[in-house]
């Protein structure tokens, strides 16, 4: 039986990249494989099992095609890693340097896993790998020569099987080829590590307006939101969840925004870049509005639809929440890239 070939190509767009450059990014990796999972806003995972012997290469030598191909045509570097799972070809892109490759053969995966700690496993945030090291589960090894009752009596049945799974290195999902799903995109990057979770709720609101500015300006409506955040090692956690209506408006989106971050469970953190991300667009004319009794609601409603008309007029960061006007709306760096598909 051949052994699966994924590689988890990283693309370094430049700041302020369009979707177009990404999406020609895909297209170029099509050219090497036809089976091309995009995972915006700037990675591909690419099956190249089957595309070994058609382009008569090595996995390391198809990833050094790729990789030049996407340098001499658009000016981007990649950084690629090679592994016989997703999970696994995720976790090794995210510890290679970038514009290099990493190859794991098979008989490789424990001995690559077993020191690594839990925290680096593929979805593990900080507050599950917290609470693992509470119980002296401080590395990928640890967890994978704990009981499986005892996984699932602290987790759960399902969760206490899937780190289990994981942490052996398994990892039965597929590359899928698919379009990539209508959305649209804002970050905040920061200049240098941020730990002050205080910054870190100021950018959220501060990316909430502005995504609901975007989705304003379009006519479209948010039915999912995800959250991710970069850390200081170039790993990311990520969460997202379904809006209980479409939406552009702020408050909702910065109150589901403050809601996934809080479950990712951050303490002493190093973020180096927060995003949203609104997900399932729809026209905003199609989007039904439940009827609400608040009347906090609608003010918020109301100043909302002032700050847009001001806005339209006058430019950007005319009337700003009162939170942000202490830092005059900058946090870190100006936005990084705001995409849209």
């Amino acid at each position: 039986m051949t052994e699966r070939r994924v590689l988890h190509a990283c693309f370094h767009l430049p700041p302020g990249a369009s979707q177009d450059l990404y999406e020609q990014l895909l297209t170029l990796a099509e050219g090497l494989t036809p089976r091309v999972q995009a995972i915006p806003p700037d990675a591909a995972h690419l099956d190249i099992t089957g595309s070994l012997r058609y382009w008569q290469r090595d996995p390391e030598g198809l990833a050094a095609l790729l990789r030049m191909r996407t340098m001499a045509l658009y000016g981007v570097q990649t950084t690629c890693a090679i592994a016989p799972t997703r999970m696994l070809a995720t976790m090794a892109a995210a510890v290679t340097a970038p514009g290099a490759t990493t190859l794991i053969e098979a008989d490789e995966v424990r001995a690559w896993l077993r020191p690594r700690p839990v925290a680096a496993l593929y979805g593990v945030g900080p507050a599950t790998a917290a609470k693992l090291r509470t119980y002296g589960l401080h590395t990928i090894g640890d967890l994978a020569d704990a009981p499986l009752p005892a996984l699932t009596r602290i987790f759960g049945a399902a969760t206490g099987r899937t780190l289990r799974a994981h942490a052996l290195g398994q990892d039965p999902r597929t590359v899928q080829p698919q379009p990539i799903a209508k959305s649209m995109g804002v970050e905040r990057g920061y200049d240098h590590d941020v730990l002050d979770l205080v910054e870190h709720r100021r950018s959220l609101l501060e990316l909430a307006e502005e995504l609901g500015a975007r989705l304003c300006d379009a006519h479209q409506a948010a039915g999912n939101l995800a959250l991710s955040v970069r850390y200081a090692d170039r790993s990311t956690s990520s969460r997202s969840r379904t809006l209980p209506e479409p939406t552009a408006h702020t408050r909702p989106l910065a109150t589901t925004a403050y809601e996934l971050y809080d479950l990712l469970g951050l303490q002493r953190a190093r973020v180096r870049s927060i995003s949203l991300r609104a997900q399932d667009l729809r026209p905003a004319a199609e989007a039904t509005e439940q009827l609400t009794l608040d009347p906090t609601d609608d003010r918020a409603r109301a100043i909302e639809a002032v700050t847009d008309r001001a806005r339209a007029r006058y430019g950007p960061g005319t009337i700003r929440p009162a939170a942000l006007a202490a830092t005059g709306g900058r946090l870190g760096t100006p936005p990084s890239r705001g995409t849209r598909s």
